[in-house]
């Protein structure tokens, strides 16, 4: 199967072309937040403070990586449950947020938001953190130091592997593969 690279930030135009089921090496900058930075960001935008970042165009990675061993930029570092992002996530996509990483269905809400504001939803392999930090270059606390491991980070990744879930078109790989195995 053919293996798409991208580069972030998102543009409507990369986005408008991915199809759920697609494979994507993703290079460039990843952010990273669980639901308590999600929390923090959302209630930023609402109290009109600038963010830690551009939200407009970027990917947010569900992670909460571990220590980085000597030498290396971040511990282990694979993807975390998304629906603990759902009460958060259809604000910062309507914010501009135009990807985000994760394992795990997505709720309604949220699914209805990357469709209205032109969001996709990707999968990274959960099992493999150990094999993801190998494609994460660069790694740098930008805000909320306090949350440990789920402070939000910036990385630098090359190549970093993940599945289209959910495109804007209305494609669901996950409603997919259940409706593909339920005939048999």
């Amino acid at each position: 199967m053919t293996v798409r690279k991208l580069t972030t930030p998102l543009t409507e135009e990369v986005i408008t072309d991915l199809k759920a089921g697609d494979r994507i090496e993703i290079s460039g900058v990843l952010y990273t937040a669980r639901d308590a930075a999600h929390k923090r960001l959302v209630q930023m935008i609402k109290d009109g403070d600038k963010l830690p970042f551009d939200i407009k165009g970027q990917v947010i990675y569900f992670v909460g990586p571990t220590p980085a061993r000597a030498g290396m930029p971040i511990g282990s570092a694979g993807p975390t449950t998304s629906g603990r992002m759902d009460p958060y996530s259809p604000f910062l996509i309507e914010h501009g947020l135009k990807g985000m990483i994760g394992k795990g269905g997505r709720g309604k809400e949220v699914i209805e938001s990357m469709l209205k504001h032109r969001c996709v939803y990707f999968a990274a392999i959960g099992g493999v953190a150990a094999l993801l930090s190998k494609k994460i270059k660069k790694a740098e606390v930008i805000a909320f130091e306090d949350l440990g491991t789920e402070a939000v980070r910036r990385l630098e990744v090359e190549d970093f592997p993940v599945i289209v879930i959910n495109d804007i078109h209305g494609g669901d790989l996950y409603k997919e593969g259940v409706s593909m195995y339920s005939s048999l």
